[in-house]
């Protein structure tokens, strides 16, 4: 897995992980406000455009990342975040390592299996893939996602290099994914928050994490889409970060 860093190492590190078909630049912007103050690292996510290897499963992925802070960090880091497929990682993270983290940050997370959804990804994708490299496609689909316009360019370039095999393997292991029981056993202070615009199932999941952790917080962000927080608001989402920390 690699990874961009920021700030200096003997600052409080924070960890992020952006959402699926996406890459380290999920938290570009906000970094920019928190590097004065944190140690901040991305990590390009197995199967994404600058990583060092296929995606495999979500779990893999909450091993490299475990075995990174261990190496790195003596097993610990200030705050863990992620967006969608990201925040399923720090879930799965949570659920494996108890005290991985202090605080942890999950943005719209699903933890509600769909076998319907899920048989359909790769016929799908299969039959559609050609389309990815085609400019006004992929403005028809940036559009849906509802990011900022200044992240088209990224948006698209990076889609260009993630190979089809890729694309199945990590949407098949997000419309698969559920909570794990031992994720109650953490130790981090953990804030849940998910757009007011989502669907049900981002919703639901919402729902389903709060009961599995009565203590975390849960806010529904006004008119926000699926990671509009992260990505659109940066300066709030780091506002948002240094209030948790303290």
């Amino acid at each position: 897995m690699n990874y961009q860093e920021y700030g200096r190492r003997e600052q409080k590190t924070i960890l992020l992980l952006h959402g699926g078909g996406l890459s380290w630049w999920n938290y570009r912007e906000a970094v920019s406000y928190l590097e004065d103050s944190f140690h901040v690292i991305l990590p390009v996510l197995d199967g994404h455009s600058g990583s060092d290897r296929p995606f495999t499963t979500i779990k893999d992925n909450a091993e490299e990342i475990i075995t990174f802070i261990d190496e790195q960090f003596n097993g610990s880091i200030c705050l863990l975040g992620g967006l969608s497929l990201g925040a399923q990682i720090v879930l799965e993270i949570l659920s494996m390592r108890k005290d991985i983290c202090t605080h942890a940050l999950i943005e719209s997370a699903a933890v509600i299996p769909s076998k319907l959804t899920n048989s359909l990804i790769a016929p799908s994708i299969r039959s559609s893939y050609s389309l990815i490299s085609n400019r006004t496609f992929a403005s028809l689909q940036f559009r849906s996602l509802h990011m900022k316009e200044d992240l088209f360019e990224d948006y698209y370039r990076d889609s260009c290099r993630i190979s089809k095999e890729d694309m199945i393997a990590f949407m098949k292991e997000n419309t698969a994914y559920s909570l794990k029981d031992t994720v109650k056993d953490t130790k981090a202070d953990i804030h849940l928050f998910y757009g007011e615009k989502e669907t049900g199932v981002i919703k639901h999941s919402a729902a389903l994490i709060k009961k599995a952790l009565p203590d975390c917080t849960v806010q529904c962000l006004p008119g926000l889409y699926h990671g509009e927080f992260s990505l659109n608001h940066p300066k709030e989402y780091a506002k948002t970060i240094r209030n948790i920390i303290g």
